[in-house]
């Protein structure tokens, strides 16, 4: 695990549900010798490393497609929201609609985040 922190806004899953059948069975993982009904922070840390990759995926495939098709990113962002929605829907992806929420706001905190001048192009 690293040392960064999970953002407070970051969608933590929570495992309430339960199995039906006879007796009922509660959704549980194992954590050591005991079991825990909520998401390890371990668990937390992998899918909030998935989900903070996908946003470094869809920041440049965003922008290209902005350029490509002439797209303001009012435009774009709901057309990648619904891509990304579809692929989660049809079971290519495994996101919560939070994660999918959450990748969506960071992709447009990303995009709409001013670039230093360090990064910037050289003016000719």
């Amino acid at each position: 695990m690293s040392n960064r922190a999970i953002p407070e806004d970051f969608p933590r899953r929570q495992n309430l549900g339960a199995v039906s059948g006879v007796q009922p069975k509660l959704l549980v993982r194992p954590n050591g010798e005991r079991y825990e009904e909520a998401s390890t922070e371990e668990a937390c840390w992998a899918r909030y490393d998935i989900c903070e990759d996908l946003v470094q995926q869809l920041v440049p495939y965003t922008t290209r497609k902005m350029f490509e098709n002439s797209w303001t990113l009012e435009d774009a962002l709901p057309r990648i929201e619904a891509a990304v929605s579809k692929k989660v829907h049809s079971c290519q992806w495994d996101f919560s609609v939070a994660e999918v929420g959450w990748i969506m706001k960071r992709v447009r905190e990303v995009l709409s985040a001013p670039v230093p001048a360090t990064e910037r192009s050289p003016q000719r």
